[in-house]
This record gives structure tokens, sequence and C-alpha cells, in this order.
């Protein structure tokens, strides 16, 4: 209960007068707004330091960057327990954003608690829900007449709960942050797994769950394991074909999947100072790949260019008045340090099925012939929140106005995403834009697209093997077209574009020639383009709705009937039992995902209807038994069939149930609805080797038990037919095992310990039956 003593006051506050407890500090030094759309929500750079003080007293050492920001938050720093990798921080963040696919729950949830109001600066962006079929501008009418209800409702929630909405159209949401909201030392929580996009510009931005944002807009303190820090030092300097892209790439390589879990990854050395801040917004937004709680980089004057040149200048002076607290300490020290040298590192490209999977561009096409992975490049697809800046669209048109120079266009199909409104209208104006069409390229909207796999592919059939090359940061199977034979890589936007020229794997534009259209020979040179337009951006379109002052008579409709959006009931609480004779749903062989666990693509239409969305439960995951996904066999008819109908059968019949899963589940999106849906289809706990930060957060916040073996080898005791009991919860304390009793069929049993990251909080969460459950009780 402690971690809790002060909620109820809280809220009581809530329920009054607005109150922004980060925004109605005043800066001693400067009183300047965070953005221009919240003139009257100022920066508290003197509270970030009077903070670091306290801590950095306390602790008596140097701190990093990422401690400075992260400990600048605290709520209460001079008594904040403070261990890296061990304690749980309770953080106060300075703002929230949300993406529509996943606004639409955590707005349903916010609604749920009853609370008149958001606590912090919030913002809503549309950029999901858009599917890339023809082109830009068609395809935005279709998702705006598509999807008119769920817009519809968000904009109408923004309205009544006082969130800023940014319509469809507007651009990808962490470009957008970049563009009005990022800062140096904010503290941003986001609904997508890519909000570390935002330490480009020197902030501290993670990704999380929609329960996760609710209580932050409800002003309830942020819990977060206090993260280690991995110390990414970069020495020389970027130059022709190596790119911000080739940084995150090789440390993808280095670390894995699972590499950076826990831990905040912290760029610093003079590499730095060669890397455009688009460019360093790039190598942390792909740090979600790695499993990073975020990344971060320095304040330098890269960023400060960045700042004037998007009308934030007031921001950039005060940032260099408080410098000293926006860059580690000198002396600092880091849990674990890797050194890349910009000046040896060469242009990468990492795939297929895994984002970890590094080669250099020299090396891929000998790789792919030896492991028989298509060699032909169906589709280049650049953009993407990783790589849409300005100076990415430019360095991609250097490279397609040499080819239309020799009178070629590229061989393969060609798609180009704009980051936002504002890059879009900017790149239209300087003419990147339309040398990108004349290469052969089609302008998709300014939106996620084929990235998240909202992409209507008509090229190939469904389990055509076939190759496609992108600049995103994802590329787990099946993930851009919901073909499981597509081989998709990752690499930068200069790199795909070289390789749709040219058509294939094999072609490395270092070293090999293309043939003119008046049959000479020639090789590309490496691009070279302007970080930021020589004039000012151009916005573009107005796409921005201001939160109305008086929101009274504001309504917000969902209709009881409606096939996109369910009002949500509160979950079940715990009997007090232990689980007895759970029912195992499925054994996961391998990678399991959150793109496994909760599809995107078509699915994305049913992110606001809990139990519609469930239908997609776990239909990607690979069945021990069987060897194939969404195919699990039905412990009491002995008939196999998909995964969500034998989930709904034993919820149906009050059989509870369990997954066991194998290492770091659920990694990739922040996707809460890999935790919802298994909850509401009856499942009470998630057996694996090891998970994802985000997604054991969002289990936890709904009442499920994420837990661990506390010996790998213990997977291979479980069969999918035995029944599992999990014990000694009446006695569920933190950093205490729990027990599992396997039931095997012939009447034998075996007895394991499964490990949890509980705190006291969390178990309260577990009891009540989810954390939104835990926020009514104390409210009441």
């Amino acid at each position: 209960m402690a971690p809790y003593s002060l909620l109820v006051t809280r809220l009581q506050k809530a329920l009054g007068v607005r109150q922004y407890h980060v925004a109605s500090v005043l800066c001693q030094r400067a009183k300047v707004a965070m953005s221009h759309f919240e003139p009257n929500e100022y920066i508290r750079y003197d509270m970030l330091e009077k903070n670091i003080n306290i801590v950095r007293k306390r602790l008596n050492r140097p701190l990093t960057l990422s401690e400075k920001i992260v400990y600048g938050h605290l709520d209460d720093p001079a008594n904040q327990e403070i261990e890296r990798g061990k304690t749980y921080l309770r953080l106060r963040p300075d703002r929230v954003a949300m993406q529509d696919a996943t606004a639409q729950m955590a707005m349903l949830q916010f609604i749920s608690s009853g609370l008149p109001k958001v606590a912090v600066p919030s913002t809503i962006h549309c950029d999901h829900l858009i599917e890339a079929q023809v082109g830009g501008e068609k395809d935005l009418r279709r998702a705006k007449d598509i999807n008119q209800e769920v817009y519809n409702f968000l904009a109408t929630a923004g309205a009544k709960y006082g969130v800023g909405f940014w319509r469809p159209g507007s651009g990808i949401i962490h470009q957008i942050i970049l563009e009005n909201y990022a800062y140096p030392g904010v503290l941003l929580i986001g609904t997508d797994s890519h909000t570390p996009n935002g330490g480009g510009l020197g902030g501290i931005c993670i990704g999380v769950g929609g329960a996760d944002a609710v209580d932050v807009m409800a002003g309830i303190p942020w819990e977060l394991k206090c993260p280690k820090v991995i110390g990414v030092k970069l020495t020389g300097s970027l130059s022709g074909w190596t790119s911000p892209k080739d940084v995150i790439l090789k440390v993808a390589g280095i670390l894995t999947v699972k590499g950076g879990t826990g831990a905040i990854v912290e760029y610093h050395g003079p590499g730095v100072d060669s890397i455009s801040c688009t460019g360093m917004a790039t190598i942390c937004n792909m740090g979600a790949e790695i499993g990073a709680t975020t990344s971060v980089f320095p304040y330098n004057h890269r960023m400060k260019k960045y700042l004037t040149k998007t009308g934030r200048t007031d921001i950039a002076n005060l940032a260099d008045e408080f410098k000293d607290h926006l860059v580690p300490d000198p002396g600092c020290e880091y849990d674990q340090v890797i050194e890349i040298d910009l000046n040896k590192l060469k242009p990468h490209i990492n795939g297929p099925f895994t984002p970890d999977l590094a080669h250099p561009v020299a090396d891929v096409g000998t790789e792919a012939e030896k492991e028989g992975w298509p060699l032909d490049i169906r589709v280049g697809l650049i953009g993407s929140c990783t790589n849409s800046s300005y100076e990415d669209m430019g360095r991609s048109a250097a490279v397609a106005k040499q080819a239309l120079a020799h009178g070629l266009k590229c061989k393969s199909q060609f798609t180009i995403t704009p980051g936002s409104e504002q890059i879009r209208a900017t790149i239209e104006r300087d003419g990147y834009a339309q040398i990108l069409r004349e290469v052969g390229g089609i302008v998709l909207a300014n939106a996620c697209g084929p990235c998240i796999g909202q992409w209507d592919r008509k090229d190939i059939k469904k389990g055509e093997k076939n190759t496609i090359v992108t600049s995103y940061n994802r590329n787990f199977t099946g993930r851009n077209d919901a073909n499981p034979e597509t081989h998709a890589f990752v690499t930068s936007p200069e790199i795909v574009t070289a390789l749709a020229i040219a058509g294939t794997l094999k072609f490395n534009p270092e070293t090999d020639f293309l043939t003119g259209k008046d049959g000479k020979k020639f090789k590309l040179v490496a691009p070279d383009a302007d970080e930021l337009p020589q004039s000012e951006f151009d916005p573009g379109q107005d796409t921005y709705q201001h939160p109305p002052k008086d929101s009274s008579g504001q309504r917000v409709d969902v209709s009881p009937t409606s096939q996109r959006l369910q009002l949500l009931e509160p979950f079940d609480k715990w009997d007090g039992k232990d689980l007895e004779d759970l029912q195992i749903l499925i054994k996961v062989k391998g990678k399991c995902t959150t793109d496994h666990i909760s599809a995107a693509g078509p699915w994305l239409k049913f992110r606001g209807h809990l139990d519609n969305i469930s239908n997609n439960l776990l239909i990607g995951a690979i069945n021990i038994e069987n060897g194939k996904a969404n195919s699990v066999r039905n412990a009491v008819t002995q008939e196999f069939g998909p995964v969500p109908d034998t989930a709904r059968y034993y919820k149906k019949h009050g059989i509870r149930w369990v997954v066991i899963g194998d290492e770091n589940y659920g990694e990739g999106s922040s996707r809460e609805h890999a935790a919802l849906e298994p909850r509401h289809l009856g499942g009470r706990a998630i057996i694996t080797k090891s998970f994802a930060r985000i997604h054991e957060t969002n289990l936890k916040k709904q009442g499920l038990l994420p837990l661990t073996f506390a010996d790998p080898a213990d997977y291979n005791k479980i069969h999918p037919v035995d029944k599992l009991s999990i014990q000694g919860l009446k006695d569920f304390a933190p950093g205490k095992p729990l027990t599992c009793v396997i039931k095997h069929p012939n009447g034998t049993q075996e007895t394991i310990l499964l490990n949890h990251t509980f705190n006291e909080t969390q178990i309260e969460w577990f009891r009540a039956g989810s954390a939104l459950n835990r926020m009514k009780e104390l409210q009441h």
C-alpha cells in the first residue's frame, strides 16, 4: 500500500482544478513554453537542476546523462531508493503522446477512471490507420472515410479530457514529437515502442502501454525499474555511404534483440558531433529493436540548430543556460561500454526476419546466395518514423538524381513515406519528391503505412518467396505485408534507393557499377544533402485540433453495437487462492513478438474493441506440439483448432489457462492488446524464459502473472498436454519465487520454481484484477 499512499490526495486534486505538476513550475531564469501549442505550460529546468543536485549529493558520484534526466524527474528525490537494475523509481513525466491505434484503448481506460481532465500535457496522433494502396491523397481520403467512427471518438475524447488531437495526414507520431514537443531533458512517455526517437533531441522518451499512459494522465507517479546504462562511445565521423542508420544496425548486431533490456543506451564521445539531430533520432528510434528502455544523445550544437530551424530558439537558448545538466558528468560510469569508430563503420543491412541479423552491404549478396534468400528485390520502401527526415529524403533524392542523369529508373517498385505534413510540404517545395517520383517512386500518405503492415500489396501472392528492402526499423516475419515468405531487410534510405535502382541484393554502391541507358557503365557517388532546408520549413496544412478551454458540453459517444469501439468492463479480482490445474493454451516455440501475439495490419481496425481484436490472439505464434501457427489442441475435445477459438472455449467452460513462452517473449511493439487479449479470454499467467520490458509491464497492468523459469531448462519439462498449478500466491511478495507443480497425464508430477519481478504496487494490481481496478479502489 505504501507506494500509493499519496494517490488519493492527488486524485482529489485532479478532480478539482486542472493541475499540471510538470508545466506549472516556472523556470527562474526564463519562462519558456514547452511547445507552441501549450503557451501556458513551461519547461521546468530549475526543478530538474534541483532534483539532480539532491541525488548527486546522495549518491556522491558523477551521473550519466540518462541518470540526470531520469532522477531529475523523481517524485521524491530525497528519499527514493536508487539502485540500477533493481529498485523501482517513481517518476513524474512531463508529457504523454499516443498514436491512434493505442490511444483508443488508452482513452477508453482513462474514461473508465472517472477523472475529468488529464493531469499532464497529452496528445493523440493519427498515423496508424491509413493503409497504403495507390498514393498519398487517395489513401488518406479512403482512411478518413473508413475510420470516421474511430477518428471522431479520438477527437471528441481529446476535446472532452484536454488532449491535443493531430488529425489524419499530420504525420507519424515520432516525427511530430521531434518537430514540436521533444526538447533536451524532457521525460516523455508514449504509447508506441519507437517513442525513444525523441532521444535524438536529448530527451528521455520511453515507449509504454496504454495503462501506463493512463497513470501519468491521471496524475499518478509512474513506476519504472531503475535502468542500467549502456554507454556507446562514438569516435571518428560519418562519411560517404555510411549513415546514422548504420550505427544502430551495427549496435543491434552486437547487442541482439534483447541485449538492451532494462537499460538506457547513452551515446557519447567525439563522434556524436558528426551526426545530425534527425540522424541521432534515427539511432534512438531503432534502439527499441535491442530491447532498450530508451536511448539518448547529449545536448549539442546539432540539436540547437534543429530547435532553431523548427521555431524553438527560446528552448535552445534555455538549454544552453542549463547545458551542464543536459550532458553526462565527466568520469561517470556505465554498466557496459561499446566503442564504435565511425571512420571504419561500413554501410549495413540487417535481416531477414529479425533486426539484429547484421551484414555489411558488401557481404549481404553472398550471404543471400548461401542461405537461399531471394536476390531479386521486389520493392524498396523508404520513410517510416525511423528514416523520414528532410536529410533522409535529400540523400535518397541525391542517389535518384544520379540514376536519372544516366537514363535509369528503379528496377524494383519504390515507395516514399514522408514523416510529417511539414516534411511532405517541404520536400515538394524543394523538388525532392518530384525527383523520387521520376525515378519510379510513389509518394504515400504521411503515416506509418507498410512499416506496420498497413499495405495493400498486390505484386505477390501470400506464400510467395520474395525480398523487400526498407528503411524501417522492424522486419519480423509477415510484419509488412502479412506474407510469412517475404524476406524483409532494413537499411538506410540511400542504400534502399540504390538497391531499388539496381534491383538486386548483389549490388554494393561503394564498389559496383550500373549501366546507363547509353550502355556506358557508371558508379554512384556517395550522396550528400542538407540536414535541414536552407529556407524555413513549409508547415503545409494545419492539422492540429486544440482542446477547448471549456469542454463541459462535449459528448463522447460509443455505440453499444459498434464493431470498432467497445467500452471496457473491469476484469475480475483475484479470488485469494492459488491457481490450480491451469490448462496450457499453447507452448510457443522460438521468437514470439507482439506481432505474433496480437497482429497489426488488417487487425488495426479493431484496436478499440477488445472482444473483436481478441480474435487474433497468438495466431502468429508457433505451437511446439505440431510446428504450426494458429493450431492448438483443445484439451477437452482433443481437436486442433485456432488459438482464439480454443481460448474462447476454455473461457466459456470455466477453464483457466496459461501460455508457455521462449526467450524475450513479447519483444517489439508496445501494444497492450497483447496483454489485454489473453486476460479477456481467460488467461491467468504467461511463463517464459525471459520477457521484453514493455510487454512484461503490460501483463502486470492487466492483472496477469508474467513469470520466468528459475532454471530456463525447465521449459523443456512442460508439455502442451500437462496441467500446471501455481502456488504461493497467498504469500506473494517481492523477490519471493512462486512454486509451479507440473501435472503430467500419466499421473506423475514435477515441481519447479518460477521467478517474478513484481514490487508491492504491482502485487496490488494483481490482487485487484488490474492496475485500473486498483486506481478505482483508491479513488473511492
